[in-house]
């Protein structure tokens, strides 16, 4: 523990934190109820003279300057699927524990077998999968294997059964099987001792089905990361509600709050609030006694109403970045009372990219997960367009027939397109011109999970 206090006490904690300083060989059931640092207050400050952010740029400064801000736990590997690994992990025991046969057959030892074609007399007994042989097979002898089972003292090869004829007490097999032939050695796929997956990882099913197999039971994980989720604007209403003229659905905060349950936390649905500064403080409050991050929709430029921004400056941990993509710009960037908050516009579409390209990414960081680009494919296009210079722009997309056609309207507000398409299609910060069949970059929207 004197390690995990000098920690603490470091100049930079969180870079500490980054590095595992202080509990490289802290048993895992310690980690329960370990904590992080909290992130600065300049944790998301613009360099001095900064005015349009590049995409690449803004990507950087969040990887750099964001670490892990939630606790750790050890859950049984029935409950870890989708958990953030938060140690590596090492194999407890080799796979397969012990040499194995791949095939039903007769194994015996290669070197007993003689020039041409063979005879061999039958050991009696036989070796299946839970249950071995028992003692080991005479020199000469073959013995009946099934697949799965453990090869017994004397076995190192294995001919199928299809390929010999079975006699009275013996088998006969033609010449040229090789030595070792349809065994598996001990530890050839993992050796006792081994990392099988490294701590950051996101728990997947065949994760699951290689802890156990080298016999790991209980998983050290990050706790889920909890994500806040709050609607702002006097317009707003619930669906289902009654709407007066000037009055629209809220369709941010089913969006954003499945996309957060897509991509693995816990959700905490504060609702909407109007647009009253007192009122978003109090929200504010209370979210950050349930949350480990809060996502804001609305508020988030420099107009009259815009209360996010003017309350994260109020609090003096605030920074708007205007990032250079199209659609977005606006992001509000702060922290309130320690707790990170993405102030993003209130525009739907803008609001889902600009979750997906700069929110996702940051929040896997501070879940425990290892930052992660999502995949994109170059394909055709199928459609044509001119791209001015200065701002990098994704286009709602899909795939048919090979290439990457785009929604009919770029429309920011045309809601449908989010529901038409299956990715996004991303295109540079420089001027271009797309025309049909040119190269583009398409993400399809489950590279972002």
């Amino acid at each position: 523990m004197d390690d995990m206090r000098a920690m603490l006490e470091s100049d930079a904690p969180e870079e500490g934190w980054i590095m595992g300083q202080g509990f490289e060989d802290m048993p895992k059931q310690a980690a329960e109820g370990l904590r992080p640092p909290p992130l600065r207050d300049d944790c998301f400050a613009l360099p001095a003279g900064v005015d349009w952010t590049p995409v690449d740029e803004a990507l950087e400064m969040l990887r750099a300057r964001l670490h892990p801000v939630v606790g750790q736990e050890v859950l049984p590997i029935a409950a870890s699927l989708g958990r953030v690994l938060s140690n590596d992990l090492k194999a407890l025991r080799a796979n397969p524990p012990e040499a194995n046969t791949a095939v039903d057959g007769y194994g015996f030892a290669h070197a007993a077998l003689g020039e041409g074609d063979q005879v061999m007399p039958l050991a009696e007994g036989r070796s299946a999968a839970g249950a071995p042989f028992d003692g080991a097979v005479p020199p000469g002898h073959a013995v009946r294997v099934l697949t799965g089972a453990a090869l017994p003292g004397g076995v190192d090869t294995v001919i199928l059964q299809e390929d010999v004829t079975l006699g009275d007490g013996a088998i006969a097999f033609r010449a040229g099987i090789k030595p070792g032939a349809n065994t598996r050695k001990a530890g050839e796929d993992v050796e006792a001792g081994e990392v099988i997956l490294e701590a950051g990882r996101v728990l997947t099913p065949a994760d699951l089905a290689l802890c156990a197999a080298v016999g790991v039971h209980e998983m050290p994980v990050y706790k889920r990361l909890k994500v806040a989720v709050i609607s702002t604007g006097d317009e707003l209403r619930d669906p289902g509600q009654a709407v007066e003229n000037g009055q629209i659905f809220d369709a941010n905060r089913p969006m954003l709050g499945g996309l957060i349950q897509r991509f693995g936390h816990d959700l905490i649905d504060m609702g909407r609030v109007p647009d009253d500064r007192a009122a978003l403080q109090r929200t504010l409050d209370q979210a950050i006694e349930k949350a480990d991050v809060i996502l804001t929709s609305g508020g988030a430029s420099a107009g009259d109403e815009d209360h996010v921004s003017a309350l994260l400056n109020e609090a003096g941990a605030m920074a708007e970045w205007r990032i250079a993509v199209k659609p977005g710009r606006p992001l509000a960037l702060g922290l309130w009372q320690g707790v990170p908050v993405f102030g993003l516009p209130g525009n739907p579409v803008a609001a889902m990219v600009c979750t997906l390209v700069f929110a996702r990414p940051a929040m896997r960081l501070m879940a425990g997960g290892k930052w992660q680009e999502p995949q994109g494919f170059s394909l055709p296009a199928a459609f044509e367009k001119k791209k001015k210079p200065g701002r990098r722009e994704y286009l709602r997309a899909r795939v048919r027939d090979g290439q990457a056609e785009v929604f009919k309207s770029e429309g920011s507000g045309r809601i449908s397109g989010l529901s038409w398409a299956e990715g996004l299609v991303e295109l540079p910060d420089g001027a271009a011109h797309i025309t049909p069949g040119t190269p583009v970059r398409y993400i399809p929207f489950s590279s972002f999970e």
